[in-house]
């Protein structure tokens, strides 16, 4: 009986010694690998937050050129039967959405969705309101149609909306 109570003697406080050592390097390396974590993700925000800035400018400045107006404006030459400034105004829309289409890795599923519909019914506009005119038509009464219609506008404006919102949760 001596003994065992020698042994306890000694190996009582050894094991709560090194239970303490042991939560308390456990307690240290958990707060180490949330600090490396934290520091990880501070710098990825810090690359990745100006690239998806820029990506929600370049979709902003998207949807405002495949407007009416400024398609319009870029693309008119009165020389131009309706036909051809049909053909000029899609072929434009189709390079500013090629020229764009990587931005969609740095906006959401949905956002990019808006975006692919606005594109597709302003295209699909042009086309229909093209079905509609006579192909020796001038490109000044097209435009003009085209001015009426308003390509897409609601639509442009609720993804412009939604890249907005999106950009603002950024910071």
């Amino acid at each position: 009986m001596g003994e065992l109570f020698y042994i306890l003697r000694y190996t009582v406080p050894s094991l709560v010694v090194f239970l303490t050592a042991w939560y308390l390097l456990k307690e240290f390396f958990q707060q180490e690998n949330k600090r490396r974590q934290a520091n990880l993700m501070a710098d990825r925000m810090r690359i990745s937050l100006p690239l998806r800035l820029q990506a929600y400018e370049r979709l902003a400045l998207f949807l405002d050129r495949i407007s009416a107006n400024n398609l319009i404006v870029r693309v008119h030459r009165p020389e131009l039967t309706a036909r051809e400034l049909q053909q000029q105004l899609i072929r434009n829309i189709r390079d500013e959405y090629a020229h764009n289409l990587s931005q969609q890795i740095y906006v959401s599923p949905q956002a990019w969705e808006l975006i692919v519909r606005a594109y597709e019914e302003v295209i699909g506009q042009i086309n229909a309101l093209g079905a509609e005119t006579n192909e020796e038509e001038s490109a000044t009464a097209f435009s003009q149609k085209l001015l009426e219609k308003d390509l897409g506008r609601q639509l442009t404006q609720k993804a412009m909306e939604f890249l907005k919102q999106e950009a603002r949760k950024s910071f």
